[in-house]
């Protein structure tokens, strides 16, 4: 008589679970529909008023009508003071600053400005250094001096453009990825319970780690074509940023498993604690929407308040979507994302010692 083989009846459960995940309205729609949609209505939208980002070196001397001036036009220009050298040349090979600026004093006390624009939003730096410029003689007319007070250099560098699909898509395949976790574990633990599935597998000799494993797999195969798809449609359609192309996508493809993985712990969880079916909604949105909005899916967690941005840091979906954006417009490796990959770690331990307490099989 053959050994009762745990693999092939965890495979089972997974196919079977896969074929219902697919037959499933609301799993397609929170999986592939809404993510879709933002992303092409952010893809196809271009953006409203100019705005232009502009550092401020370090060591740079700000009290000058120069830069005086600048600060009052706050509207256009935002002056960013927080960021060291190699930030500044990094991020204007990426095109996430469109300017950054130097000022000093020279021996004979005029003032020596500097300029460095990214090539990989021009328009935007030159139209910085036209501001620039006409505040410069401006200033230099009502000196009254034959020798200028002010003396302006410009340099550009090179890089190549953020666009707005490289921060919106992994924004939204972070989402996917929570919404995947959380609503479709917990509903579909708690039908298995409700409709006595489950007790009906403790009546075969397949244990009840396996049966977990097997709804883990079919979520996480059906998370992955998910995410296998948006990437595809934002790289083909928008012109979505892979790096490194193949190997970048295959890193996005391990970071999404990762993350779904945390996030299943948040739909034992909601599973657990719910004491009928309409009560699962409320559980897993107080959980999904903070995050949502606060973990830089639709928008960069510096336009939130200063006192707020630490407590967005810290939630589980910040990592993740900071680790895909790393990777994928930046070509970072999975050793280069590790402080990402360890908070969600330290959160997929905190959420599956809670799941061990709360989740009930019957």
């Amino acid at each position: 008589m053959k050994s009762y083989s745990q693999t092939k009846a965890m495979l089972a459960i997974s196919k079977a679970s896969l074929q219902s995940i697919m037959r499933s309205p609301s799993a397609v729609v929170f999986t592939l529909a809404f993510p879709l949609v933002f992303i092409l209505v952010f893809g196809f939208i271009g953006s409203g008023n100019i705005e232009l980002v502009v550092a401020v070196m370090p060591q740079t001397q700000t009290n000058n009508l120069f830069y005086q001036t600048l600060e009052t036009d706050s509207n256009v220009i935002k002056l960013h003071k927080n960021y060291s050298t190699q930030q500044i040349k990094k991020e204007l090979e990426k095109g996430t600053l469109d300017a950054a600026l130097a000022i000093a004093e020279n021996t004979d006390g005029t003032l020596q400005i500097q300029i460095q624009t990214s090539a990989a939003s021009p328009d935007k730096g030159k139209l910085f250094g036209t501001i620039a410029g006409s505040i410069i003689d401006k200033i230099n007319v009502s000196a009254l001096q034959t020798k200028p007070a002010i003396q302006l250099s410009q340099t550009e560098v090179s890089g190549r453009p953020y666009k707005r699909i490289d921060f919106i898509l992994p924004g939204q395949l972070g989402f996917s990825i929570l919404s995947t976790g959380v609503f479709g574990v917990a509903f579909v633990f708690f039908n298995l319970r409700q409709t006595l599935v489950i007790k009906r597998f403790f009546a075969t000799p397949i244990k009840r780690i396996y049966i977990i494993l097997g709804e883990a797999l079919a979520r996480i195969v059906f998370a992955l074509m998910g995410a296998a798809f948006i990437i595809l449609i934002g790289w083909a359609a928008f012109g979505f940023t892979l790096i490194n192309g193949l190997l970048t996508f295959l890193t996005m493809l391990l970071l999404a498993a990762l993350g779904l993985i945390v996030f299943m712990g948040f739909g034992f969880i909601v599973s657990g604690v719910a004491k009928n079916e309409s009560t699962i909604p409320p559980f897993a949105n107080m959980i999904t929407l903070p995050q949502f909005l606060l973990s830089g899916t639709f928008f960069s967690i510096s336009a939130l308040p200063v006192w707020l941005q630490p407590i967005c840091k810290l939630l589980p979906l910040t990592f993740l979507n900071d680790a895909l954006r790393l990777v994928a417009f930046d070509g970072a490796s999975l050793i280069e994302v590790l402080p990402q990959i360890t908070g969600l770690t330290i959160w997929g331990l905190l959420v599956y010692m809670g799941a061990a307490r709360l989740f009930r099989w019957e």
